[in-house]
């Protein structure tokens, strides 16, 4: 039997994961343009890639409750190690495929299942139970920060293989990349009465956190926070490429947000340990909003690019951590991992219609304006329904386990 996970060993491995599982998928907008120019004759187009990395996140989200709860009752172990098989196989069939619907099984539903079992809501349920209360929002910060590392690391690297080896190779090895998160599963392998614990069953808990409004409302803002980022990922380097800049500034751009976003998350998780986690929230939307408004109405230079993706790149997933923590702090971290799957779903219904509608609104009007328009009104959307949240513990016969 496994010894006890020590938080150090969770961080370092569920940090690890992250790393990698969101670095790879950080650069995917690099592979827009090579792919659609290469696969024009098969009648490619930017919907197309849209589509699939759309469907990506919805099919993440989707599976996202059911891998959470998978893992909350089995263990992460054999949930990451199943998504890294399915990871390797998407990058490949994204490599191979010549056909779009193809392209959407290998990047939208493949990758978007093995994401949900290698991100996020997998590795807060190891730390949930695994990090003390009074430390548990540092923790998560710093799981945080390191996949946002990976996001800065992996997107000169990237680019990098699309140069020197074409954009089919460069899949190819970013499905041996892949594999090496296999080994890092074994830092989360938790003992089975760690896991197996219950005060709830799984539809006792379900339906507690859906008749909870603070539940629902942290839905709503993660709704806006997946449209805002994924259209912003996936659609920048395009927009700034229709604007004059070279491909190198977008590279540059995505790595500073990567960057940045080391520091927005630490900071969100050390922060969230010390004022209410729904004002930071609130903050963190309306700061969003802010920013690309600035930018938009800024004159559009390498530099202007430049200062957008840190300021956007310190507010980017800092999100995360603080969601993270205040379903904790409601009901427990009994099914963290599968509270946090859900309210992550809406996320990627969020991510879902924003990279679609960001392709689909170009290729009928020539241009991203509506989409940024509309960005910046749920930015504000999101600002106020995070300021109603009650973080408090839910008052049970039994206190929620963690709490």
């Amino acid at each position: 039997m496994p010894r006890r996970l020590s938080l150090s060993t969770v961080l370092l491995c569920g940090g690890g994961l992250l790393a990698l599982s969101m670095g790879i998928r950080h650069g995917f907008g690099l592979f827009q343009l090579p792919m659609v120019q290469a696969r024009w004759a098969e009648g490619w187009n930017r919907e197309t890639f849209a589509i699939a990395i759309a469907l990506q996140n919805l099919v993440w989200g989707m599976t996202g409750p059911i891998a959470g709860a998978w893992a909350d009752r089995l263990g992460a172990m054999r949930v990451v190690i199943v998504s890294v098989v399915l990871y390797a196989s998407g990058l490949v069939i994204m490599a191979l495929a010549t056909h779009g619907i193809l392209f959407s099984f290998g990047a939208g539903v493949l990758i978007g299942c093995a994401l949900a079992g290698s991100t996020y809501s997998i590795v807060y349920g190891v730390i949930g139970r695994t990090a003390p209360p009074e430390k548990r929002s540092q923790a998560l910060g710093i799981a945080a920060a390191a996949g946002s590392f990976g996001q800065f690391l992996m997107v000169p690297v990237e680019q990098g293989m699309i140069i020197w080896f074409g954009w089919q190779q460069a899949l190819l090895l970013l499905a041996v990349a892949a594999l090496l998160m296999a080994p890092l599963s074994l830092g989360l392998r938790e003992q089975r009465e760690e896991v197996v614990l219950r005060e709830q069953s799984l539809k006792q808990a379900i339906a507690e956190a859906f008749a909870n409004p603070s539940f629902r409302w942290l839905m709503g803002g993660y709704f806006v926070c997946g449209f805002q980022v994924v259209f912003i990922g996936v659609h920048l380097p395009a927009y700034l490429k229709d604007h004059g800049l070279t491909p190198t500034v977008a590279v540059i751009a995505l790595a500073l947000v990567g960057l940045f976003n080391v520091f927005g998350t630490y900071v969100a998780g050390q922060l969230g340990a010390r004022l209410p986690k729904r004002y930071l929230l609130s903050f963190i939307y309306f700061a969003r909003a802010v920013c690309i408004i600035v930018f938009l109405i800024s004159p559009l230079s390498p530099w202007s690019v430049y200062i957008f993706a840190a300021a956007i790149g310190l507010l980017w997933l800092s999100t995360v951590p603080l969601t993270n923590g205040v379903i904790a702090s409601i009901f427990g971290v009994q099914y963290l991992g599968m509270l946090g799957g859900f309210v992550f779903f809406s996320h990627q219904v969020g991510s879902f219609v924003g990279v679609w509608l960001g392709g689909y609104i170009y290729d009928k009007t020539g241009s991203y304006d509506l989409v940024w328009g509309i960005t910046i009104a749920l930015g504000i959307f999101a600002a106020l329904v995070n300021l109603p949240i009650k973080e408090t513990a839910l008052a049970r016969t039994v206190k929620p386990v963690g709490t």
